[in-house]
């Protein structure tokens, strides 16, 4: 999936950087504050620290600003991610340490990922699929190492049975923003990491209970 090209009148391509952080970083702000609707393009200049001209020389539209900061999202926590891994760890090992690292990466930018999940749906058609591959190749990391655990006989889940495994993770990564609420009230992000971990991995019957279920043959 092409990435979507943002009309920008500038060609020096560092300072088009430069000012998309620094609108991305204003929008966020905003968003997370008055939901996309709600915030005006005038809005995000100021905040993002120029006039609203000098906004317009480097987008074509205030859904352009919503692109940039999914796209922009996805590319830190992809980056962070990679950053915190390392290939010292083998096995469940390797697995445990992939879900420490994306929920420290999630935890470190909760602001950026609630917005990006809350105001996704505003994307103009032909930027959502885009934007969608990129959550697709974020699961994708985490599957990966779902799947050399299956290969190296760790763990015994059907290619179907991974894939589910690692949509899971990133949903117990992502819940740490979504109900952060009330999640943080009660848990520090070790203790949050430490129980899903073992929810995930270890799953929440006891074998004994597991053993007396199967000889009813009741199938999870």
């Amino acid at each position: 999936m092409p990435k979507k090209k943002v009309p920008s009148m500038v060609k020096d391509q560092q300072l088009i950087k430069r000012r998309r952080e620094q609108m991305v970083k204003g929008a966020v702000a905003l968003f997370k504050q008055k939901g996309f609707h709600r915030t005006t393009t005038r809005e995000i200049a100021k905040e993002s620290g120029f006039s609203i001209g000098t906004l317009y020389e480097y987008i074509g539209s205030k859904e352009d600003v919503l692109y940039l900061v999914c796209d922009s999202v996805y590319e830190e926590v992809r980056s962070r991610l990679e950053s915190l891994l390392t290939t010292d760890s083998v096995g469940i090992d390797r697995l445990k340490q992939v879900i420490h690292s994306l929920f420290k990466v999630i935890d470190d930018m909760q602001d950026e990922v609630l917005v990006m999940y809350q105001e996704a749906k505003s994307l103009p058609k032909e930027a959502l699929p885009y934007v969608l591959e990129k959550e697709n190749a974020m699961t994708s990391i985490i599957e990966g190492a779902v799947q050399t655990c299956y290969e190296e006989g760790y763990i015994e889940l059907t290619d179907q049975e991974c894939r589910m495994l690692a949509h899971n993770i990133m949903v117990g990564g992502h819940m740490w923003t979504f109900r952060r609420w009330a999640l943080q009230k009660e848990f520090t992000l070790e203790e949050y990491t430490s129980i899903q971990t073992r929810q995930l991995l270890y799953g929440v019957v006891p074998e004994k209970v597991e053993v007396r279920l199967k000889d009813k043959k009741e199938v999870f």
